[in-house]
């Protein structure tokens, strides 16, 4: 037994002497990196972005052992009272002012409704109002869009480029003293509106190769002027902007900056009446009425002084940028799509009880079922990952990776709910005109799926090839210990980095074992399994993610389809967490926990399918053989998850259908009009009829099956059931008021001839249209 042990001596002696360690061991193995190239090359736009913001709660998943006490422990964001107020004051009227329907038909906010945003200081909900503004929190913030999204995506698309990425929020955070004083109360009063240019045809999601191009000269006042030439698209809000941000290259050819030559992407404010911009276009993006442009600029002279910070912040324009979307990503678009969810919640589950085929409620349908347990449960994770997105940005977090990822799956997830919604309401769906509720939510989602991030490059790039080198706990100090040569540097990342290598493999296989038993709750009852496997899931993920780091080194970033698997991995270990975080900060409400189960079941089920992808593709030298055959037979005998059971689904397609505190839990924060005469409130009317009425047909149904009354449809014994005296007079009423609002619930718009040309108001778009040969 000694013999080994004495074997072993002097290399446990050279591991634990530094000085020994770092001479024989360290010294050879950065040179082999060195040589190998299997450093990562980061250019100066690339490291920007990895250091954008800090890392949160997501860098628990990369050491193999997440600290879930921590994660119950962070601040749940709650609505203040002043807020509320607001929610049920301004926003609420702006919601009653015009419908999706009439918003769609000026192809244009009415302007009441514009002079009213203006007025109310939409456009200046995150300007503190030292400035004017309302100094709303992220979480107040999200609230309003949840609501405004609810009723239609132009309001979003409006107030929402105002308050997330544009000047304003530039200037807040780099803006010079006398900047701010001038722009932000003009901003927040609404007497300038914003645009912000980057976008360009050939810098979309590599909006790091932008050509828009500036020149410091010296004009013959001896003053120091830019010249700014740019050809911007995508810009919401460009054709009425008053005041443009814009990105661009900014040249000092005469050194007037004392900045060298090339001095590097910047940030200015152009007002739009400066001779030279051009915004006489307007896109149309999937025919959605909210002003999306594209912008030129020839030889447009701003004096120096209009760079956002001044010119000391000439040439930092990237990291501005990425600063600013870091937090902002996961704000805006994830607060916009949980809306949508709620409001097609609201929608499905009501039609499900209102619309009868085969003489039941489509509802009762398992195949109705389905994309309704769907709705439901996600619509709860969604908000759950919103609420827990904003209480950490709210906290001064800064969470790029988790920003991308709330980004990413919000509208992902929200596409999917829509879809779901759609298939329920079949022809009800597809039918434009004032009662339906879903074609143009339907119409818009690809717009939150492009924009602020293409989601194919967000989910492979940001959530893992930025959170892989950003968030881990060793790659990132290794990587700037080797850029600089630092021997030393490394050599205290590297030992901790291997011995956190072996450790997750010793504890992966432990707990794939025990199925997760072997890790610990920090909560008892039914969710604590949950809590287990996530332990079990992000100790595989993080051992297969150095793995995958040493296997392809430098190259992983370019191994797309593979790191899509790992963001998937990643992605849904924080959504499910957010979602039993939120399960927890609630109260433990028992309405809520089928959503809960459903969601993170769903969330394991995307977690082992996403494994399996990682097992079959990852490329082990001399190793691959053992990972596509026993690893990938055995987590396939051994699933981390599966989907939720149909009896699972049941229970929550039931809640979605029904009347009460859990389906208003479920759609709190939405619009949900009273007045009958719209679509909404009077699906809403008929499902509340079709409810009471419910029990009446029922004792009418049984007195048929007792021989009381004929065999026939209950609503079609109604007159026989009254002159028996089986039912009341008042429910004899009740239940034709409900069979008239249900059918009047169910029908969908028609027009004459020509009042649906009028209606379309059929633009020759040939003729306006810039031609390719003019281009």
């Amino acid at each position: 037994m000694l013999y080994p042990l004495i074997l072993l001596t002097p290399f446990i002696l050279l591991i634990l002497i530094p000085s020994w360690r770092r001479l024989l061991i360290t010294t050879p193995i950065v040179k082999a990196i060195a040589r190998l190239q299997l450093l990562p090359k980061i250019s100066e736009t690339e490291r920007a972005a990895i250091e954008a913001g800090n890392v949160w709660v997501e860098g628990e998943f990369f050491t193999g052992k997440p600290d879930f006490e921590r994660m119950l422990n962070e601040p749940y964001p709650q609505v203040s009272p002043e807020i509320q107020a607001f929610l049920d004051g301004p926003v609420e009227t702006v919601c009653q002012m015009a419908t999706d329907w009439e918003i769609y038909q000026r192809q244009d906010l009415p302007p009441d409704v514009w002079d009213y945003l203006k007025q109310e200081r939409f456009f200046g909900m995150m300007i503190p109002k030292e400035y004017g503004g309302l100094g709303f929190s992220n979480l107040a913030y999200s609230a309003v869009m949840v609501k405004l999204s609810s009723r239609s995506f132009t309001h979003v698309a409006t107030v929402g480029v105002a308050n997330s990425l544009g000047p304003a929020k530039l200037l807040l955070r780099y803006g010079t003293p006398e900047q701010k004083a001038h722009y932000l109360p003009r901003l927040a009063r609404g007497e300038e509106i914003p645009c912000f240019a980057l976008t360009e045809p050939n810098a979309g999601s590599d909006a790091a190769s932008l050509i828009a191009n500036g020149e410091v000269f010296r004009g013959e006042d001896g003053q120091i002027y830019l010249r700014l030439n740019w050809k911007k698209r995508y810009i919401t809000l460009g054709a009425i902007a008053t005041l443009l941000g814009l990105a661009f290259r900014l040249r000092d050819p005469h050194h007037l900056l004392g900045q060298g030559e090339d001095i590097g992407i910047t940030c200015a404010l152009v007002p739009t009446n400066t001779p030279g911009v051009v915004i006489d276009q307007r896109h149309d993006p999937m025919g959605v009425p909210f002003y999306n442009s594209p912008t030129e600029g020839h030889n447009v002279i701003l004096p120096i002084k209009q760079i956002i910070g001044g010119v000391e912040q000439a040439g930092q324009g990237w990291k501005m940028l990425m600063q600013a979307l870091a937090a902002g990503r996961g704000i805006s678009f994830p607060a916009s799509c949980t809306g949508v969810a709620k409001l097609v919640t609201r929608v499905a589950g009501a039609h499900s009880v209102v619309r009868k085929q085969f003489g039941l409620s489509i509802g009762r349908f398992e195949g109705v079922e389905e994309p309704l347990a769907r709705i439901g449960a996600l619509t709860y994770l969604m908000d759950a990952a919103r609420l827990y997105t904003c209480g950490a940005v709210d906290r001064g977090e800064q969470p790029a990776v988790v920003s991308a990822i709330a980004k990413y799956h919000s509208t992902e997830l929200a596409r999917q709910v829509v879809n779901d919604g759609m298939d329920i309401l079949g022809g009800n769906g597809i039918c434009r005109g004032p009662r339906n509720l879903l074609a143009n939510v339907y119409t818009a989602i690809p717009i939150a799926i492009t924009v602020e991030g293409a989601n194919i490059l967000t989910r492979t790039l940001m959530i893992f090839g930025q959170g892989a080198i950003r968030c881990h706990p060793y790659v990132y100090q290794e990587i700037q210990a080797l850029n600089q040569n630092d021997v030393v540097a490394f050599d205290r990342a590297f030992w901790p980095h291997l011995g956190s290598i072996l450790g997750n493999a010793c504890r992966a296989s432990w707990l794939s074992l025990t199925r997760g038993w072997g890790a610990r709750s920090p909560v008892s009852g039914s969710t604590a399994q949950y809590y287990r496997k996530l332990s079990w899931a992000s100790a595989t993920f993080a051992l297969m993610t150095d793995l995958a780091l040493i296997t392809y080194g430098g190259s992983l970033k370019r191994q797309e389809k593979l790191t899509g698997r790992f963001a998937d991995v990643l992605s849904w270990l924080y959504l499910a967490t957010a979602t039993l975080r939120r399960f927890e900060a609630e109260g433990r409400q028992a309405a809520d926990l089928p959503l809960v189960e459903w969601a993170v079941q769903y969330g394991l089920a995307q977690i082992q399918l996403a494994f399996e992808g990682i097992y079959r593709h990852l490329t082990l030298p001399g190793l691959g053989w053992l990972l596509r055959g026993p690893v990938l037979s055995w987590h396939r005998l051994n699933p981390m998850g599966t989907h939720p059971a149909d009896r699972l689904g049941h229970r929550v397609a039931q809640q979605v259908q029904t009347i009460g505190t859990g389906r208003d839990r479920l759609t709190a924060g939405i619009h949900v009009p009273t007045d009958a005469h719209q679509a909404l409130g009077r699906l809403e009317r008929a499902l509340a009829l079709v409810q009471q009425a419910e029990p009446i047909l029922k004792k009418i149904k049984a007195a048929s099956h007792a021989g009381q009354l004929p065999s026939a449809k209950p609503e079609d014994l109604l007159t026989l059931a009254y002159e028996a005296g089986l039912i009341s007079e008042a429910e004899t009423t009740l239940v034709c008021e409900a069979e008239f609002a249900r059918n009047d619930a169910i029908q969908v718009d028609a027009f004459t001839f020509e009042a649906y040309q009028q209606s379309e108001k059929v633009k020759n778009i040939s003729d306006r249209a810039v031609t390719l040969e003019q281009v």
